[in-house]
């Protein structure tokens, strides 16, 4: 089966941090084995859940960065 996913990292260097974001989300939603699972095995609820939470957690980042309260 192929890949069909045409997402593209604006930043490649953040790459290894977003997926060890995703993994960290999906133990907190109850999905410890998330990495090994197949993801076409999972509902979209599953699935949408991880890249929701993700989502916002990211904007929350950005507002709280753009707020200056992320800067030490």
């Amino acid at each position: 089966m192929s890949n069909n996913n045409n997402n593209k990292t604006v930043v490649p260097q953040a790459k290894q941090a977003l997926n060890q974001m995703k993994l960290e989300i999906a133990n907190e939603l109850g999905m410890a084995d998330y990495q090994q699972v197949d993801k076409g095995n999972l509902t979209a609820r599953q699935n949408g859940y991880v890249g929701g939470y993700m989502t916002k957690k990211l904007v929350e980042m950005a507002e709280q960065q753009m707020a200056g309260k992320g800067q030490q």
